[in-house]
């Protein structure tokens, strides 16, 4: 697939903004190009603008090559870009699935794309062909979630492929989630589909949402355009220095995850043995989707005692929901304690 063909044509003309750090690789001695203050190093300079030492230690944790990576403020920042890159406003169309990650159709609608929905089935999965029935010429992009929020499955890999393979547009894999899973990430397949694009995020297995740093792997030609339209210096210096930092912790993220996961079989153990939970769906997540008697009521009560989770009752397909995030031993059991009150 040649990439070139779906991007907006007034992007493709676009000349980008061309900023001081561009003009040169590497370390100098002397720094008098972009008229900053000599004082208060490092924060004095502007940070590499395509932040290729922290691509090249993702690099070699992902198995993904760094000219294949996009780094983000947050993965926000790339699926905003994906519309500004290829999806015409007031013509062009995206298909998604339905429930699903709520940004997907915010983005839609701050670029002015039209956003076209195909719901899941009852085990929470995705058909292609009804996928692909709703595109037309002008859908660019197709949005799936896998594990998926707020379900927590991991989406048919088959069916996946299938899309890939059959869609004229890009496909966009958000994998913030894949972590908890024991799916394997679809990076692997970079190689093979020119028109997938892959999210990642250091927001959920890596801790670190604060730092707002997203990560999109894709061939090189989407990279360049996203590349392209980006603000100059999109991750600043303070993010790029804590990433790097993070990759050196990779045991403790592992630790991290296996602790999370003995705590979501936990979870669903405690769970179960509340009468008012009436379904405990499966999760490759670090959450646990479930249905209630009364969500509104249940998610009020545990409001009322400081306890935050996320009623998703009035999300398609999740009536009666309540999604509760997998948090530390001592949090868990916090929640289940009052949960047993409520009961």
């Amino acid at each position: 697939m040649d990439i070139n063909k779906l991007v907006r044509k007034n992007i493709a003309e676009l000349h980008p903004y061309s900023c001081a750090r561009d003009e040169f690789k590497g370390e100098a001695s002397v720094y008098l190009d972009a008229n900053e203050n000599p004082w208060n190093s490092p924060y004095n300079r502007y940070p590499d603008p395509l932040q290729w030492e922290l691509k090249e230690g993702i690099s070699r944790l992902k198995g993904v090559a760094a000219g294949n990576i996009f780094l983000g403020n947050g993965s926000d920042e790339p699926i905003d870009l994906l519309y500004r890159a290829f999806c015409e406003p007031g013509t062009d169309n995206v298909v998604a699935i339905e429930p699903t990650y709520g940004m997907y159709k915010v983005c839609a609608g701050i670029n002015n794309v039209e956003y076209r929905t195909v719901g899941l089935n009852d085990r929470f999965d995705i058909d292609a062909d009804a996928l692909l029935k709703v595109c037309d010429a002008n859908t660019k992009l197709i949005w799936l979630c896998s594990p998926n929020n707020p379900t927590g499955n991991s989406l048919d890999a088959q069916q996946i492929h299938r899309l890939i393979q059959q869609f004229s547009g890009i496909v966009v894999l958000d994998e913030a989630y894949i972590d908890f899973s024991e799916h394997e990430s679809f990076a692997a397949y970079l190689q093979r589909y020119t028109n997938l694009v892959i999210l990642q995020t250091f927001s959920k297995a890596w801790g670190s949402a604060a730092i707002r740093l997203g990560m999109a792997f894709a061939d090189t030609a989407i990279i360049q355009v996203l590349n392209k339209i980006k603000y100059p210096y999109n991750i600043n210096i303070l993010t790029q220095k804590q990433a790097l930092k993070l990759l050196e912790q990779e045991k403790s993220v592992s630790n991290w995850i296996d602790v999370l996961l003995k705590q979501r079989s936990w979870l669903r153990d405690a769970l179960s043995e509340l009468s008012y939970v009436k379904q405990i769906y499966p999760s490759d997540a670090n959450f646990i989707l479930i249905k209630v008697d009364d969500a509104n009521a249940l998610y009020h009560f545990l409001v009322g005692r400081g306890i935050i989770v996320r009623n998703r009752n009035t999300v398609s397909l999740c009536l009666g929901c309540i999604r509760i995030t997998v948090g530390s031993p001592e949090e868990n059991k916090i929640l289940i304690d009052t949960m047993k009150i409520f009961g």
